[in-house]
């Protein structure tokens, strides 16, 4: 792929359009490449600020995608052009209905049991002619090398031409990195789009996504969980996008 990157903090994400970012997955899904894609929002962009392992992962990403309208408006700041907030469960439906069209069949990892059950039969119902190839849940704690390695045999026994990664940032992003390659398909790492899709978690209603407050819903639903993540990386983001700015100031226009 030789879309251009443009540098938000830390992190290089890809400038592309939701058509671009769908044929891409189709494309990789088809041929089984060895690939991972990392959607990136203030969270991941501020981690890649401070934990270099972990920029290493983003920016060496196949695809990383501005999810988030906060860095999907820096994009499109930076490089002048219009960034639309490629997020994780929009990505994961737009693929699916695609790979229903094409045969091409997926493999869910990561979440719950329970959430993984409901997700099956929430695709099911959209998508019918859709194989879903299979599914695992990993436990929540630390995976031995032995049960590693049976689930990655799981799901290449499987021949799925894509496989959605749900375990959360930066879990997901670490995990896509070590099994790239070991794993014979794409790799896409969603966040919370099982549990939206499978009705366990209420996702923000439209008027919310479509002006940049998604993250404001789910603080409000779950402020224990989230209430440190969204006040402290929210705020380094900010501080971090306005010493960006300010330096491209200074050096003018390119």
């Amino acid at each position: 792929m030789h879309k251009q990157r443009q540098a938000v903090l830390g992190a290089r994400i890809h400038v592309l359009s939701w058509e671009e970012a769908v044929l891409q997955l189709l494309d990789w899904g088809a041929q089984k490449a060895p690939r991972y894609v990392c959607l990136c929002n203030a969270h991941s962009v501020v981690c890649s600020t401070r934990d270099a392992h972990f920029r290493t992962i983003l920016n060496n990403a196949d695809l990383a995608a501005a999810d988030g309208a906060p860095v999907a408006w820096a994009v499109s700041h930076f490089a002048r052009t219009r960034q639309p907030r490629i997020n994780g469960p929009d990505l994961m439906w737009r693929y699916l209905a695609a790979a229903e069209r094409h045969g091409q069949s997926v493999f869910l990892y990561g979440s719950t049991p329970h959430t993984l059950a409901r997700l099956q039969e929430a695709i099911a119902a959209a998508f019918p002619a859709l194989r879903v190839a299979g599914a695992l849940a990993p436990p929540f704690g630390p995976v031995n090398a032995g049960q590693d390695q049976a689930d990655v045999e799981a799901i290449n026994r499987s021949g799925a031409n894509l496989v959605f990664v749900g375990l959360g940032c930066p879990k997901q992003e670490y995990w896509m990195a070590a099994h790239c390659g070991r794993v014979a398909a794409p790799l896409v790492g969603v966040g919370a789009a099982f549990d939206y899709h499978a009705g366990t978690l209420r996702r923000a209603p439209l008027w919310w996504q479509h002006n940049g407050l998604e993250w404001l819903y789910r603080l409000g639903a779950e402020p224990r969980r989230l209430a440190r993540r969204y006040l402290v990386t929210n705020t380094l983001f900010l501080l971090g996008l306005g010493r960006q700015l300010l330096r491209g100031r200074r050096a003018g226009p390119s």
